[in-house]
């Protein structure tokens, strides 16, 4: 995380098909997307917010509006590309820059391997590095490491769990439906 002077933020609980998502976003934009928000991770994640932020939330934040909106839209199959600002202070070095690629040149519907992500990013040989800037990703869903995927053909990791990586590959049309 990056030193800066304290920031206004703000952050809520979005309820999804894939559970609940934890947002928070300062004036510059959605800083944070966290799964599976039950009590104890909204807790964990709050307090590294405080931290990162250095004061307490505020009740609303515009940029937090546009966020749940736009997630609501998405997985309601209406959005395929998010426009709420991005605030990158909670990524830095090279995890930054392979989020940030991903994010401006993997369109929704298609997939990247973790080797040609490597090496769209001046990285040849990355592709485990790859592999930890996705998990390390604050902005999951929005910036879209679900889309990234082993050369092999399998889906590859994926912190929200794997079941959670097809429900959102399969909601954008690259795998089928899920039976059950």
């Amino acid at each position: 995380m990056r030193a800066r002077k304290p920031r206004d933020w703000a952050w809520r609980v979005l309820d999804t098909p894939i559970g609940p998502l934890l947002l928070a976003a300062t004036r510059e934009g959605l800083a944070l997307v966290a799964f599976h928000s039950d009590e104890r991770v909204v807790r964990r994640s709050l307090t590294r917010l405080r931290l990162a932020f250095g004061r307490e939330p505020l009740p609303e934040i515009p940029h937090l509006t546009t966020a749940a909106d736009e997630l609501a839209r998405y997985f309601d199959s209406g959005l395929r590309a998010f426009t709420v600002p991005l605030d990158w202070s909670l990524s830095a070095g090279f995890n930054e820059r392979v989020l940030r690629e991903l994010a401006a040149h993997v369109p929704y519907g298609t997939v990247v391997g973790y080797q040609d992500l490597a090496d769209r990013v001046g990285e040849p040989g990355a592709a485990r590095a790859v592999g930890a800037a996705m998990g390390s990703n604050p902005l999951p869903v929005v910036v879209p490491c679900h889309r990234v995927v082993a050369s092999d053909g399998g889906i590859g990791g994926f912190g929200g769990g794997l079941d959670t990586k097809r429900h959102l590959l399969a909601l954008e049309g690259v795998l089928p439906q899920p039976l059950f």
